[in-house]
């Protein structure tokens, strides 16, 4: 697929996923931006295999991941090296993080995964304990998904610099190598209300 394609593909896609919930697509040069840029690292030839969207709230970073996520259901492209549909699985950090403890088993999996987006990084706990034993779920899944380097795709309203902070060296230096950063700088899609 061309980096064009891919574009228009994405773009229908966001756009999709905007109507799906009752609200009305705008098309603008951040949209265009964002798009291009992500149909360009999906069609290139980058070193990176994951992508980090990052910025304040309500801007179209989910959107942007679950319009990826039904564009490639209705793809239907095939793993020869999985044996399977390309499929990408989107998991909220904060479930993620507490799945850890709930479900060992099924957090390995998210390690494992060929296709994985974790969205609102930065909203779960850095550490659980169970049973006394200190976890830290979302430094050792990223971890993982690095040494394996599985395709990821991580939403944040953390600013790029907040994230070695938060997270440690070693986590931000992994991130810088396996990541294309994309800062989603417009302002909330969401209609304010009268809450505050």
């Amino acid at each position: 697929m061309t980096k064009e394609q891919a574009y228009r593909l994405l773009l229908a896609a966001v756009k999709g996923e905007v109507e799906y919930r009752a609200r009305k697509f705008e098309f603008n040069d951040a949209v265009k931006f964002y798009a291009e840029t992500i149909a360009e690292w999906l069609t290139g030839d980058s070193p990176k295999f994951g992508l980090l969207l990052c910025g304040n709230v309500g801007n179209g970073k989910s959107t942007f991941v679950k319009a990826f996520q039904q564009l490639l259901n209705q793809l239907n492209i095939r793993s020869e090296t999985y044996r399977d549909y390309w499929k990408i699985r989107i998991v909220d950090a904060r479930s993620a993080t507490y799945l850890c403890k709930s479900d060992y088993r099924e957090w390995e999996q998210l390690c494992r995964l060929p296709m994985l987006a974790i969205d609102d990084l930065g909203t779960e706990p850095l550490e659980i304990q169970d049973y006394g034993n200190v976890m830290s779920p979302m430094v050792d899944l990223l971890t993982r998904r690095y040494d394996k380097q599985l395709f990821t795709i991580i939403t944040t309203n953390l600013m790029p610099k907040e994230i070695r902070p938060k997270y440690g060296a070693r986590i931000g230096d992994r991130l810088n190598e396996m990541m294309v950063k994309i800062q989603f700088e417009n302002d909330s899609y969401r209609t304010p209300e009268n809450l505050g």
